[in-house]
């Protein structure tokens, strides 16, 4: 059974790839923060879709996040950045 004191997933640790790095940093991050900066970036970017707000428009940076997609639903942009944290 896991220990009551151990984090979350969302607050544990973890590095972000240096494709991730180049939005958010390259320092340590929790789940949680990085999808907040993420988001941050996005909005201060003007990525979201304007015909439907759900789809991220993938920037020079956040294609490689992508998996090399133009666009990204909000569900499946949680999944690729999963793919970016050790």
């Amino acid at each position: 059974m896991a220990d009551a004191k151990k984090t979350n997933a969302l607050q544990k640790p973890l590095t972000p790839s240096a494709e991730l790095a180049a939005v958010v940093g390259s320092g340590q991050l929790s789940r949680g923060e990085v999808v907040s900066k993420i988001w941050d970036y996005i909005k201060k970017n003007n990525l979201q879709d304007p015909k439907n707000k759900r789809d991220i428009l993938a920037d020079a940076k956040l294609k490689p996040i992508f998996g090399g997609k133009d666009k990204v639903s909000m569900f499946e942009m949680n999944k690729h950045l999963a793919g970016h944290l050790k």
